[in-house]
């Protein structure tokens, strides 16, 4: 999961144990979660795929899972996190496919996409550079990644990746289906639209400052 502990105070340990029982139960598994402060507030968005993705190494396209199912995790996931109170801040929550343009987390992902194309910002410049964009190779040196652009192959240790995603290319390939499901969108997802209402008039539990 993706830690934003710079960015709020969430008790991350706590949010997970929250989101993974949901998304399992419904036939997913968590790729990443993002917590962001945006123009329109903040914003909760829980990224998912098939379970048992990662364990296949299974691509993009055959990891992509549907609206419906985002949907789903929408709809149980919200009174969930209310139940829990996880969230101490009024937000929005979204649930949807990682997509093509997927986040890389670990050692497990960029061997996973080996041969794809990927773009890594890095701590320390190598050879000059602190952005890569090439295509993913496994290295000789564990706990490292191999990224080649043309001719040249950098290898980079992972604890230098300050961030790393797929980066998708046009092509006559097209692009694998997937969904997002925006909590405030799910039709029957009454406690989102309660949750939403309170925060309009300032009542109830997440009635709390954004800073």
């Amino acid at each position: 999961m993706t830690d934003n502990r710079k960015e709020t105070h969430l008790d991350l340990a706590r949010l997970e144990a929250v989101i993974e029982p949901v998304v399992r139960a419904h036939g997913g598994e968590v790729v990443a979660v993002e917590w962001k402060q945006e123009p329109g507030g903040w914003v909760l968005r829980v990224f998912v795929e098939k379970a048992g993705s990662a364990e296949a190494r299974a691509k993009t396209a055959d990891a992509s899972v549907s609206l419906e199912l985002c949907a789903g995790v929408a709809r149980d996931l919200s009174p969930a996190l209310d139940v829990a109170d996880a969230v101490p801040h009024r937000y929005s929550l979204e649930v949807s496919s990682p997509g093509v343009e997927r986040p890389l987390r670990d050692a497990r992902d960029y061997a996973r996409f080996a041969g794809e194309k990927a773009k890594l910002r890095l701590r320390e410049p190598v050879e000059g550079q602190k952005v890569l964009v090439g295509t993913l190779e496994t290295p000789s040196q564990p706990g490292s990644v191999g990224v080649r652009d043309g001719s040249r192959l950098f290898v980079v240790p992972l604890d230098q990746v300050v961030s790393g995603r797929l980066v998708f290319e046009f092509g006559p390939a097209p692009k694998p289906k997937g969904g997002r499901a925006h909590g405030k969108a799910t039709g029957d997802a009454a406690a989102v639209r309660k949750r939403e209402q309170r925060a309009e008039s300032g009542q109830g539990p997440e009635e709390t400052s954004d800073s």
